[in-house]
């Protein structure tokens, strides 16, 4: 591979305007590092603060970027002036704007529709961030890795250009209140999908251990190809004679590893972790936290593991908007799967690349009906009890349908007059005809939402 060596300035040029009096850290001597060779990846050492950054570090060798250098005046008219029906959200970052990008715009430019993220600079870690992501995203490519096209940073405005995601994140598809239920092939197409996008990171020559792994992170193409987004937090792994980083906690609350939180220790095992609540969160279409439940399900995590080895406790968690219609063995596999992620025990977790391993024969599982068992308790007479008039006005007839090859109750009775056993439950969701829309009220739809900076924090 040829390696092209670029300055940290010609990247990003006046990126450190008004910082360049600075004096900068005498730099302490580093061993060669066989794992750079063609990659020649930066170090992220220090971003903490720009003017703490070493101009050493900045300067090393790139892998040649395509990445384009939009001045502001280009990018107004990219977004038609950031215009408010062109809004998609707004996150910790600052807010987004979907733009398209005309090939009369300049020479050699794809036309294509793109999202304009505009950072807020109040604070230095949204300055770090900015730069940690340009510098991760400039030279990694992988086609489960959302893509950035270029960048603006004029002045005291930084923004990032990068490829619109038309189905914007997992969590909206997941959670959303009137999204139509993703499918279970699309669910495990997703997670095969994020799942390529980590392995990719763990085993480049430069180990990346991405620290933010999480559903409203990962985003979804036209055809649900999932892609992983916002490397503010992505650090560096190991040294080869290190088995992890020390760094501050940072990530969010129901996706991080629990002896990350504890010790702030970081390895690739960390992201393994996240990996396991976010196909917990596809397998039972519950949020890695919801202070909504019952104290002992707030974290599902901790509350789903032990269900994970038990086919017919897994039946009872399996996302009820699935109304059945998935593969058995393909739901006990993933379950198996999402209970060795979890483990508290990291060298217990598989790698990523195990795990895509494990991940692609379940792709080849249909989704099938999983039968409805209706059992009805007899009286001490032996006959079934006489219903109400009021349940009788409810149930005209209490007759089971039979719908898609297995049987389903058409109307529920009561606890006490029936006991279901059902290998997932048959409540109804909410469909819709068309593909979700965009919510411009709220962002929630924005291809790269983002959850405040304040939950990144969980200490």
């Amino acid at each position: 591979m040829t390696v092209m060596k670029l300055s940290w300035r010609s990247i990003i040029p006046r990126c450190s305007k008004g910082i360049e009096n600075e004096k900068p850290e005498e730099p302490k001597p580093k061993k060669e590092d066989s794992k750079h060779g063609s990659f020649g990846r930066l170090a992220m050492l220090d971003l903490s603060y720009p003017g703490s950054i070493l101009s050493e570090d900045l300067s090393m060798s790139l892998v040649g970027s395509n990445l384009n250098v939009f001045t502001l005046e280009e990018l107004k008219v990219i977004t038609q002036c950031f215009s408010s029906a062109n809004f998609l959200g707004e996150g910790g970052f600052g807010p987004v704007h979907k733009g398209f990008i005309d090939d009369k715009l300049r020479p050699g430019l794809e036309a294509q529709p793109v999202a304009v993220k505009l950072l807020d600079l109040e604070g230095c870690q949204g300055h770090r961030e900015w730069l940690t992501e340009v510098v991760f995203l400039a030279q990694l490519s992988h086609p489960h890795l959302v893509k950035l096209i270029g960048y603006c940073c004029e002045e005291e405005h930084r923004l990032l250009v990068y490829e619109y995601m038309p189905r914007g994140s997992l969590e909206n598809q997941l959670f959303r209140k009137y999204s139509v239920p993703l499918p279970w092939s699309t669910r495990m197409k997703i997670a095969l999908g994020a799942a390529k996008g980590l392995a990719y990171l763990h085993e480049s020559e430069k180990q990346v251990i991405y620290r933010d792994f999480k559903a409203s992170n990962i985003l979804l193409d036209s055809d649900y190809s999932a892609k992983l987004s916002d490397f503010g937090l992505a650090k560096d792994g190991p040294e080869e004679d290190k088995s992890h980083v020390s760094t501050r906690v940072m990530g969010t609350q129901g996706y991080a590893a629990p002896e990350y939180i504890m010790t702030g220790h970081l390895t690739a095992m960390s992201d393994v972790y996240s990996f396991g609540v976010v196909l917990l969160e596809l397998l039972t279409g519950r949020r890695s936290l919801d202070k909504s439940r019952s104290p002992r399900e707030h974290n599902l995590a901790e509350w789903a593991r032990p269900m994970l080895n038990e086919p017919r406790r897994l039946s009872r968690i399996m996302d009820p908007k699935l109304e059945g219609r998935y593969s058995e063995t393909g739901a006990r596999k993933a379950a198996a799967l999402a209970y060795q992620s979890l483990s508290h025990r990291p060298k217990q977790r598989p790698k990523m690349s195990e795990v895509v391993k494990i991940l692609e024969p379940l792709l080849d599982y249909e989704d099938t009906s999983v039968a409805t068992f209706v059992y009805t308790v007899p009286t001490q007479s032996g006959l079934p009890p006489k219903e109400d008039k009021d349940t009788k006005e409810r149930e005209p007839k209490a007759e089971l349908k039979k719908e898609n090859g297995h049987h389903r109750q058409r109307n529920h009775r009561t606890r006490h007059e029936r006991i279901h056993r059902n290998k997932s439950s048959s409540m109804s969701s909410v469909h819709s005809d068309d593909a979700p829309k965009q919510n411009t009220e709220n962002g929630s739809n924005s291809p790269l939402h983002h959850k405040s900076r304040e939950e990144h924090n969980v200490e």
